[in-house]
């Protein structure tokens, strides 16, 4: 009955500031044991303190630790742990770099956590094929420190630092995804240890190829998955030439709608723009202040292009003209390293500087994502529902691909406000689904977009993710509560 009675409190107001215990109850102290013969006495932990720091990622679900935390060095032992864990009945949380933003790392029945940052090594690297192998523990920006001077570089970059191998769970994307794809298009190879700890090759052992047509898309299966299918070992990733020059701009307009107008006008004139970010006027002014930029409070696009000297000229030479069509002004373009790290550090640290607005409170970010056609109708309209809510938001996103945010700044103590950040939050969902988008177009699901997922994908749809589910988890123990 008390766990019927967390679950229902849950379903009421999942935002909440407290950390709680999994249903699961304590594991046994010969389990303990068990897990240390595994990893070692020093990779396993039930510490509350270190539980508590895997309970939760950066979203505002409540903090739900494991019961036990263990640090596998290499893949036999992720295999051994997936079979003790799954004959003993025991749930199974994969742990990256914890920056998730849906609850994907919360033990919602307590269990074991596998934090799978002690593997971090770079397995392989092909440049003539442009190809990478990475364990699970190699982050984003330590690949691209590695291939520094091959001339090759990963450009899926979602602002945090995250694990590869997480980006691959949640199917990650972020700002230069309009140009390069998200991680759905360069995932190749996917090594996964399986719930009963066997080991699967989504693609065959050691293969990279360009493409395939040999038989179903397993690789494609696990991006997104959310660790609910296996726990990802090992990832070939794609990689692609690094610019030759480099050039990026701001500009500000008179209007949302001016702002969008450009962005759709920019891609249906073919300029293969790089990345295209839109901040409203209060994102703005909350960059200005946090990140100590100068910039023109009003809505505003961040750009950059990629190519050669001449093919940016004439990248740049378009682009202009297109913003000065749609009243675009306030040109400022950074042509060396220093000032481009410095204007992207300022628009991946948006969540931080929107948090700044309201010093103590916690921040909750939208992730919908509508065809290019549909941008500027929702975008116009969030803003006018924005203002009008009362709520503490700003609006940033990857507009060149239909992927806008909201990040609202709650008091997770002001149930009041918590109602109205939901419902605006689901509001603006629906509002994307009527337009033909998605409810998530890079966070994942996680815990709280369940209903929402099966809005969009309905009933035969979600019928047939439980049966793959049921097929390679019958005992429901991969990261359980999870996106179904």
């Amino acid at each position: 009955m008390a766990s019927l009675l967390r679950a229902a409190t849950w379903g009421m107001c999942p935002w909440r500031g407290y950390c709680s215990r999994g249903t699961q109850g304590e594991l046994s102290e010969g389990f303990v044991e068990a897990l240390k013969a595994v990893v070692g006495s020093p990779h396993v932990t039930t510490a509350a303190v270190v539980r508590e720091q895997h309970g939760h990622d950066e979203s505002m679900h409540r903090c739900q630790p494991p019961d036990a935390v263990v640090w596998p060095q290499n893949v036999e032992q992720v295999s051994r742990l997936a079979a003790l864990c799954y004959g003993q009945g025991v749930p199974i949380i994969p742990f990256g770099s914890g920056t998730g933003l849906e609850g994907g790392v919360c033990a919602v029945q307590g269990g074991v956590c596998v934090n799978l940052t002690h593997m971090d090594r770079i397995l392989e690297l092909n440049p003539e094929d442009f190809s990478v192998v990475v364990e699970p523990g190699v982050t984003r920006k330590a690949l691209n420190s590695h291939l520094r001077d091959s001339g090759l570089w990963f450009p899926v970059d979602p602002g945090a630092d995250a694990s590869l191998c997480g980006m691959v769970a949640t199917g990650a994307s972020g700002t230069n995804a309009v140009r390069y794809g998200t991680m759905r298009d360069n995932v190749v190879n996917l090594e996964v240890v399986l719930p009963g700890g066997r080991l699967l090759h989504t693609a065959g052992p050691g293969r990279h190829f360009r493409k395939s047509a040999a038989g179903y898309n397993l690789t494609g299966l696990f991006v997104g998955s959310e660790g609910t299918l296996g726990l990802i070992t090992a990832a070939t990733l794609r990689l692609h030439p690094a610019p030759e020059a480099t050039v990026a701009a701001t500009c500000a307009f008179p209007s949302v709608q001016a702002a969008v107008d450009s962005t759709v006008h920019i891609l249906q004139a073919a300029v293969p723009v790089a990345r295209i970010e839109f901040l409203d006027d209060v994102m703005m002014d909350a960059c200005n202040r946090h990140s100590k930029l100068n910039c023109c409070v009003a809505p505003t696009l961040f750009l950059e292009f990629h190519g050669s000297e001449q093919a940016l000229a004439e990248q740049v030479q378009r682009t202009e003209e297109i913003i000065r069509h749609n009243g675009g002004s306030h040109f400022s373009w950074a042509k060396e390293a220093e000032d481009r790290s410095r204007l992207w550090a300022a628009r991946h640290n948006a969540w931080y500087a929107a948090l700044a607005l309201r010093p103590g409170c916690k921040g909750y970010s939208t992730d919908v994502c509508v065809p290019i056609s549909r941008l500027p109708e929702i975008l116009v309209q969030t803003k006018e529902d924005l203002q009008a809510s009362g709520l503490t938001g700003t609006i940033v996103g990857h507009v060149g691909d239909g992927n806008f945010h909201c990040i609202l700044v709650v008091d997770p103590e002001d149930h009041e406000e918590l109602l109205r950040v939901k419902a605006f939050a689901e509001q603006l969902v629906r509002r994307a689904l009527a337009l033909h988008g998605t409810c998530t177009g890079e966070h994942g699901i996680g815990l709280g977009k369940r209903q929402l997922l099966q809005e969009e994908v309905g009933m035969v749809g979600i019928e047939t993710m439980r049966q793959l589910k049921a097929t390679l988890d019958p005992r429901g123990l991969m990261n359980p509560g999870k996106v179904l």
